[in-house]
């Protein structure tokens, strides 16, 4: 009894076999791209959780230090300047703080960081796969 060679399959056989395999292609690729968009909603969540703190800190640091720091300064200063601009330089200073804790989480949310590049680049490599099986 000869063992049947893979070229003695039918063509109805292969093609069974080819719409099972990619099924189960497809469904594999469907769990792959949960999964990584899982990972990267969950990357979102943190930036926007630290977006959100951040702002709480720069809002809670700019009362606090307006209050604080403008008397102080308020005591250098001219007496004449000294009702606005102290709080000025001293809102100014703490609104900058807060614009780079808001930035450094923004820039967790941009776009490339939310791509799913596994799955891409795993999809491009089963279409080559697919497309070299039909030749």
């Amino acid at each position: 009894m000869s063992v049947p060679d893979k070229n003695d399959k039918s063509l109805a056989s292969l093609l069974s076999d080819l719409s099972r395999e990619t099924v189960d292609l497809i469904q594999k690729e469907i769990a792959l791209a949960k999964a990584e968009m899982s990972q990267k909603v969950s990357t979102a969540q943190t930036a926007a959780i630290s977006m959100a703190a951040g702002g709480a800190v720069a809002f809670a640091g700019a009362i606090l230090l307006l209050i604080g720091i403008a008397n102080l300064v308020a005591m250098i200063l001219p007496p004449d300047m000294a009702p606005w601009l102290a709080p000025l330089l001293v809102g100014a200073i703490v609104a900058a703080i807060g614009y780079g804790m808001i930035k450094g989480g923004k820039s967790k949310l941009d776009a490339d960081s939310l791509t799913p590049h596994r799955t891409i680049e795993s999809l491009q490599r089963d279409k080559a796969v697919l497309q070299e099986k039909t030749r």
